[in-house]
């Protein structure tokens, strides 16, 4: 096990087999990033961070749906809206 990056702490797969419960109580406190074969395949973050992580991916994806919802409504403004046979041509139910 070593710290890198000031928090955070890098440990082998194979330390995480013999020093798992060791690894698991530092992980509760800062992330703990799992390498095998030098390179990183996993991270192990307290369960305060992931939920916050989350619940801040959850309100970005939200904002950037509404903003999406915004736009196509102020396209569609300028649109006339379709009429029935038009939208039953668009979806295959009618042909031209």
């Amino acid at each position: 096990m070593r710290r890198v990056k000031g928090d955070t702490t890098l440990v082998g797969i194979s330390e995480l087999r013999t020093q798992a419960e060791e690894i698991v109580k530092v992980a509760q406190r800062e992330p703990v990033i799992l390498e095998k074969r030098h390179q990183p395949i996993a991270v192990l973050v307290p369960i305060g961070q992931y939920e916050r992580t989350q619940e801040m991916l959850d309100r970005l994806e939200d904002h950037l749906l509404g903003l999406l919802a915004q736009e196509r409504e102020q396209r569609s403004r300028h649109r006339a809206p379709l009429t029935l046979e038009e939208l039953e041509r668009r979806i295959g139910l009618r042909h031209p």
